[in-house]
């Protein structure tokens, strides 16, 4: 087995963002182009990028069709983890990772049960949520989805 050593002595670190949209402008570039199933959202809750493969994950369709929607009315559905697979209340979607990273200004984990389409099993993921920060306030959140 090798043993390989990074330096993060060099590593990219972007600049300062100057403005709100310039930081989520930043990382909208990036989630668009990623492999990874990602997402990102703005202060507002509006989906402002979302990978292709984080739509497939999440049955959204495509990225065009929810950038600009807010999370929750861009089709997303999600579901609790009783039996009976009832539709998250608003006081659950509230925590989940994407929002309570957006509202709380942290880092935040956490499983979600998203409704498939007519015939698929629906899906367990696994997300973990980041506030995006412009000027150390949060001006949207940034989150990498995984299948479990």
């Amino acid at each position: 087995m090798a043993h390989v050593e990074l330096s993060l002595s060099e590593a990219f670190v972007p600049p300062l963002a100057e403005s709100e949209s310039d930081a989520v402008d930043t990382w909208s570039a990036t989630v668009s182009r990623a492999a990874e199933p990602c997402l990102l959202i703005d202060a507002e809750t509006k989906v402002v990028a979302v990978s292709s493969s984080g739509c497939r994950l999440l049955c959204l369709g495509t990225p065009e069709e929810v950038i600009g929607l807010p999370l929750l009315d861009g089709g997303l559905r999600l579901l609790d983890f009783t039996a009976y697979r009832g539709e998250l209340t608003e006081q659950d979607t509230d925590k989940i990772p994407p929002l309570l990273a957006l509202h709380s200004g942290r880092l935040a984990r956490g499983l979600l049960r998203v409704q498939a389409t007519a015939g698929a099993p629906d899906a367990t993921v696994d997300a973990i949520s980041t506030p995006v920060l412009t000027g150390g306030v949060v001006a949207g959140s940034l989150t990498f989805f995984s299948e479990v």
